[in-house]
Order: C-alpha cells, then sequence, then structure tokens
C-alpha cells in the first residue's frame, strides 16, 4: 500500500504532466467581395458575438485586412473554420477565415 507521502508524490507528477491545450486565434481575412453585414452575420452566428461586437471586429477585417474573433483549442478553432469556410461558399462569397497558434 502507498504512503501518504508516495501518494501525493504520484498526483504531482500526474499534475506536471497536464499542460493546458495549446490555444488557436480563428481569424477573418479581407476580400473585395463579401459583405459587410454578411460578415456580421458570421461573426453573430458562429462566434456568438452581439451586433456591436461583431461591427468591430468586421470594422478590423475592412481596416486591418484580418480580425480575430476568438481563441479557442485546436478542435474547435479547426470547426469554427471549416463551418464558416463551408457558410462562406453556401452563400457564394469568398470570405476566408483561418486559424493560427496562439
Amino acid at each position: 500500500m502507498a504512503t501518504k507521502h508516495q501518494e501525493d508524490g504520484l498526483l504531482e507528477a500526474q499534475r506536471a504532466k497536464l499542460q493546458p491545450p495549446k490555444m488557436y486565434k480563428v481569424m477573418l481575412l479581407n476580400d473585395d467581395f463579401t459583405p459587410m453585414e454578411f460578415v456580421i452575420t458570421v461573426l453573430q452566428r458562429f462566434f456568438s458575438l452581439d451586433t456591436e461586437q461583431a461591427t468591430r471586429i468586421m470594422l478590423k477585417v475592412h481596416n486591418e485586412g484580418r480580425g480575430v474573433c476568438g481563441v479557442f483549442p485546436r478542435d474547435i478553432a479547426a470547426t469554427k473554420v471549416e463551418q464558416v469556410s463551408a457558410f462562406a461558399r453556401q452563400h457564394q462569397h469568398p470570405l476566408a477565415c483561418v486559424m493560427e497558434e496562439n
């Protein structure tokens, strides 16, 4: 049977192995064709932003060429990128959504 000291050491070793997952920024990239209203819709629908937040990010995309929609673990970020890309294609807009390590 393990002593209390040995159990504490084991728990410490397990905690040391667990690191928070790497986080990824999901970003929209500017283009000359996607309407601003569509970008706002995407931000509200896929990133749960209110109109003010969505408008602020849309303007950042428009003025600076890219805007961060959110920061997520890899799997969630990849899913968001695919959802936004599919939605844009479905509506025949060239809106690009990408992710990069934070």
